[in-house]
C-alpha cells in the first residue's frame, strides 16, 4: 500500500503547491497575475473566477470521499491548465507552452494514484468480506 500512497500524497502535495499557489494569486488579482492576463489579451476580471474555481478544485482534491466530484475537479484542473497553455502558445509561440509540462506531469501522476488508492482500497474490502465470510482470497 506504501508504493500507492508515497507517490499519490507526493503528485497531490505538487497539485495542490502548483495550482493553490496561482489560485491564490489569481482570486486577489496579484500584479503579476493581472500583468500576465494583460499579456494574453484577457480582463482582469476573470482572474477571481479562475482563482476560485482552482481552490474549489484542489479542495475537492483533498477532501477523502466524494469519488465524483473528484473527476470533475482533476478534469477542471486539466481544462485550467489546457486553456493556459493554448493562450501561452498562442501569444508567444509553442515553445513557451512547454514550460507547462510539468503541470499535466503531476496532474496526471495525482489522478493516476488516486484510482490505484482506490482500487487497491476496494480489493481489500472485498478481500475482507470473502475472509469474514469464511471463504479463502
Amino acid at each position: 500500500m506504501k508504493k500507492i500512497t508515497i507517490p499519490y500524497w507526493i503528485f497531490t502535495v505538487l497539485v495542490v503547491l502548483f495550482m493553490g499557489m496561482g489560485a491564490i494569486g489569481d482570486t486577489v488579482k496579484a500584479a503579476s497575475a493581472v500583468e500576465l492576463f494583460k499579456h494574453l489579451g484577457y480582463p482582469d476580471y476573470l482572474l477571481p473566477f479562475l482563482g476560485i474555481a482552482k481552490i474549489l478544485g484542489v479542495i475537492a482534491i483533498l477532501i477523502p470521499g466524494f469519488p465524483r466530484i473528484k473527476e470533475w475537479a482533476y478534469a477542471g484542473l486539466i481544462f485550467d491548465l489546457t486553456g493556459a497553455v493554448y493562450s501561452t502558445i498562442a501569444v508567444d509561440g509553442f515553445m513557451a507552452g512547454l514550460g507547462f509540462l510539468p503541470g499535466y506531469i503531476i496532474i496526471a501522476g495525482s489522478y493516476v494514484y488516486y484510482h490505484k488508492r482506490q482500487k487497491a482500497g476496494m480489493l481489500s474490502q472485498t478481500n475482507q468480506v470473502k475472509h469474514l465470510e469464511g471463504r479463502t482470497v
